[in-house]
């Protein structure tokens, strides 16, 4: 088992990585609650369940619909009525047990029920395991933008399972690689050559090369999250793709794409308007582009999607400041940039490229 420290003093938090670590009834006795509420979906509680031996975890189950379109206000009321029903206080903690729309719900429940309660995530998607059970941010979308409501609300604990991986569909694996890739893109080109001399390693899903890449994203990860928690700066840097790749969510309606096929055509998007700015080689393009398609992840933006209303969606971003649009932009494979001063034409001119 390996055992990574989110680094941020009195809030830091232990990530566990991992095969069948979810029969180790210790990991669990070190946190710090009476009671414990578990949420999930029946595709995960029927699959998963089993295989969590403490059996303190498992007395409090709330089961929620599965999918994006449920991460919403009426979700996060039932997590509510649960806890008030069953007279859960603030000793009380939220286990989330599922993938990325479980740990985001059920960290914005714990972080708001008696103005904020503890909460362990159990990720069950390489997607939520490298990205969003790591950090903090945690939320529900809006009919207006994604995770637009929501709250910064560090985890005790994170408690990664690679066994879990194997009944994982092949796109909801491979929607998990985009953010794995983005971590090469913006920090270590040598990872994400690995990546790419790698790629039928990975999807075969052995066991060496899951704990690998997992740790390594999760370390990239903590390392920013503890300079930058509340994403003043440099956190931003994490959202490579993920205006354009939000956007292209909100537009085709929640769901129709997963978050990492979105993001993965907006990694593509934001290289050519580095390439458009001279900061991002062509050739570093087509490898992105390579392992993109390797991993059957969109190069291409989805048909019917109109342009106009793209961009429209883009300017309500979080990331808008002084009403000016915040983009990320590759400097090169293995390095990023965050700046504000990037025109509408080049964005357009990359949208067009991407039809």
């Amino acid at each position: 088992m390996k055992k990574i420290i989110v680094k941020l003093n009195d809030r830091s938090y232990p990530i566990f990585i991992g095969k069948n670590i979810l029969s180790n009834k210790e990991l669990i006795k070190k946190i710090n609650c009476n009671n414990f509420a578990i949420v999930t979906n029946k595709k995960i509680k029927n699959l998963h369940f089993s295989k969590i031996k403490n059996t303190s975890l498992k007395k409090n189950v709330i089961l929620l619909n599965d999918g994006e379109k449920y991460k919403n206000q009426d979700s996060i009321s039932k997590i509510y009525n649960f806890l008030l029903k069953n007279k859960f206080s603030r000793d009380g903690c939220i286990v989330a047990f599922g993938g990325g729309v479980i740990g985001d719900m059920s960290g914005f429940a714990a972080a708001t029920y008696q103005r904020g309660i503890n909460f362990i995530q159990i990720p069950t998607t390489l997607l939520a395991m490298v990205d969003s059970s790591v950090g903090g941010k945690t939320g529900i979308n809006h009919a207006l933008g994604k995770n637009m409501i929501g709250s910064f609300h560090q985890p005790s604990a994170v408690i990664i399972d690679t066994e879990v991986l194997k009944t994982l569909s092949d796109r909801q694996f491979n929607a998990g690689m985009a953010e794995v890739i983005k971590y090469g893109i913006i920090e270590d080109k040598t990872f994400f050559k690995w990546l790419s001399a790698n790629t039928e390693k990975i999807k075969s899903k052995d066991t060496d090369a899951m704990i690998k890449i997992i740790k390594k994203s999760c370390e990239i990860k903590a390392k920013i999250v503890a300079m930058d928690e509340k994403e003043k700066n440099i956190r931003a840097l994490l959202n490579l793709g993920h205006t354009f790749g939000h956007a292209i969510e909100n537009n085709l309606g929640y769901g129709k794409w997963l978050h990492g096929e979105a993001i993965a055509c907006g990694f593509l998007i934001a290289s050519t308007v580095a390439i458009q700015n001279k900061t991002m080689k062509v050739e570093e393009y087509e490898s992105i582009k390579k392992i993109l398609e390797a991993f059957n992840l969109p190069t291409k933006l989805p048909k019917g999607v109109r342009l106009k209303k793209l961009y429209e969606t883009m300017s309500l971003d979080k990331k808008v400041k002084d009403s000016k649009m915040v983009y990320i932009i590759p400097r090169g494979i293995g390095s990023a940039y965050i700046t504000n001063k990037i025109k509408k034409g080049l964005v357009i001119n990359a949208l067009n490229k991407h039809v």
